[in-house]
């Protein structure tokens, strides 16, 4: 049985959108990408419970409907800080997925909130050391930088795996982003270690994130491909999605699912 609720942290503003399904496996943590919200994982979401995993989708502060904020300081840390945050409100400790930008802040955040795994879907990615000569800049833009000019779905070139319905939902999930945040992962972003297993998860037809763009990532990886995904079909291409659901929770059955220690108050905080 499932309970689709949503529901907003009062410590925090933040809106976390929630499908519970009876069930001893690891909750499962969304975490959207760069100028979006959480409304670009309703399909994953009903997937992941109809395979019998329970899934909070993070509104990120200033985006979707959690609180509104100004963005135009925040940073890739204070994004973080969210999903831990989240983290701390759930009875075991969590699967930490994300997209695009959301890939880099769920690694951020499973190096502190002992994730029992983490899944990066055509991820930003961490680097070894930061490039001091970006300059950060503050700010805020919109989808338009990411070449989605306009809201028409039959009019996205940027999503050709997408039909109408799906491409409405990704138009659905835009939203304001912070241009600090943007430039502080141009700069690199360091994310040392991670001590749960980490799943990088690309489509062969994302030309924004194809594979070889993690052919030096710092951190130990797993890899799965998917034929024919482009950057967001990996969130919204239906078709696609019950070949990527069942790679992911497979892989997530082996390395996370089996591990000790996952209930909370098992290890210091």
């Amino acid at each position: 049985m499932r309970n689709s609720h949503s529901t907003r942290e009062p410590s925090t503003g933040l809106r976390v959108h929630s499908h519970v399904v009876g069930s001893d496996k690891p909750p499962v943590i969304l975490v959207h990408g760069a100028a979006n919200s959480a409304r670009v994982w309703a399909l994953w979401q009903d997937e992941l419970a109809r395979r019998g995993w329970s899934s909070h989708a993070i509104d990120l502060r200033g985006h979707g409907h959690s609180d509104p904020i100004d963005l135009s300081t925040t940073k890739m840390g204070d994004y973080a800080d969210d999903v831990v945050e989240v983290a701390r409100t759930l009875r075991r400790d969590p699967v930490v997925l994300g997209w695009s930008m959301g890939g880099l802040v769920a690694m951020m955040a499973a190096a502190r909130c002992g994730a029992q795994a983490c899944v990066g879907l055509a991820a930003s990615t961490p680097v070894r050391a930061r490039d001091a000569s970006i300059v950060l800049r503050t700010g805020v833009f919109g989808a338009e930088e990411y070449g989605i000019t306009g809201r028409d779905p039959d009019r996205q070139p940027a999503m050709p795996d997408l039909d109408r319905p799906e491409r409405s939902i990704a138009l659905e999930s835009l939203g304001p982003e912070s241009r600090l945040a943007r430039d502080e992962r141009q700069a690199g972003i360091v994310v040392e270690r991670i001590a749960c297993p980490l799943l990088i998860v690309t489509g062969t037809a994302d030309q924004q994130w194809p594979r070889r763009r993690y052919d030096d990532l710092p951190i130990p990886a797993d890899h799965v491909a998917v034929e024919d995904a482009s950057h967001w079909g990996l969130v919204l291409n239906r078709r696609l999605l019950p070949v990527m659901a069942a790679a992911l929770t497979t892989w997530l059955e082996k390395r996370a699912a089996t591990r000790r220690g996952g209930r909370r108050g098992s290890r210091p905080r």
